[in-house]
């Protein structure tokens, strides 16, 4: 092989036993990192949250330093996909003026909740989810599974974020003008826990953006890179997706490039001061 390659016997043994260099031991040692985050996050994560999580450690890479690495290594994050809006707003019910008027910069959990339904695909047919987010840590508070887009669907997800909850009197509450939402015995619920109705104006989306984007993630994250059997399925892998995965482990480049959970945590412990 030495007579092919016109090398010395030597200096090819000399090459074979050399030691990496420093340098190539930093590139190891960022892609071994890379890797482990990129898995930790279950592919879900871009450079972005990547080189957020690798500044916790101490690490001084920049986000560009790990988009180029990530591409070396083929890793790359799972791509979104738009979704259309379930709910119908053609009714004849009463609704709230917009009073949340697209101001999604909260100071302090349970101050305003925002809430929507989306939908999943299943082979036994449609499953409906029903979804409570708090808009200061972005955390999904209450939700609720079901076969129908009915208006007992978005009350039981009402009534778990407010069993988990507890909030003070006074909380805003808005969603869009869906007649689940605008229904009598929802409205009811409002006032029996004393919040503040708010609803988005007609046909603009952009008014209840944080809850359709939590949706649009779910779907590019789990529910289009999952084929579900049974609603059984989707329940159990939604459920947990909701509890650990959105809540606990994503990373929200709104919170700083922290999770919902931890964001809640740094302020309760700068409360307590």
């Amino acid at each position: 092989m030495c007579r092919v390659l016109k090398v010395s016997k030597s200096g090819y043994y000399q090459w074979l036993n050399r030691k990496p260099s420093a340098r190539e031991l930093e590139r190891q040692k960022r892609r071994r990192r890379i890797q482990h985050y990129f898995n930790h996050f279950k592919r879900r994560a871009g450079s972005r949250p990547i080189t957020a999580a690798l500044r916790e450690e101490g690490h001084k890479w920049s986000s560009k330093t790990v988009e180029r690495c990530m591409k070396a290594m083929g890793l790359k994050s799972i791509v979104a996909r738009k979704y259309k809006a379930t709910t119908n707003a053609n009714h004849s019910l009463p609704v709230h003026d917009n009073t949340l008027n697209q101001d999604f910069n909260v100071s302090a959990p349970n101050k305003v909740w925002v809430t929507d339904i989306t939908y999943i695909a299943t082979r036994e047919g449609w499953l409906y989810l029903a979804s409570v987010m708090d808009l200061f840590s972005r955390k999904i508070v209450g939700w609720s599974l079901g076969s129908r887009m009915t208006r007992e669907l978005v009350i039981d997800a009402l009534d778990q974020a407010y069993e988990r909850r507890k909030p003070e009197p006074g909380l805003i509450h808005h969603s869009d003008r869906g007649s689940q939402y605008a229904s009598t015995d929802y409205q009811e619920k409002l006032k029996q826990y004393k919040m503040i109705g708010s609803m988005s104006r007609k046909g603009n989306c952009y008014d209840n953006a944080c809850i359709e984007s939590f949706h649009s993630t779910l779907k590019k994250e789990l529910v289009y890179q999952t084929t579900f059997h049974t609603r059984a399925q989707a329940i159990e892998a939604l459920n947990s997706y909701i509890a650990f995965d959105y809540n606990r482990l994503r990373l929200h480049s709104s919170l700083g490039y922290k999770s919902a959970h931890r964001f809640e945590q740094l302020y309760d412990q700068k409360s307590a001061v």
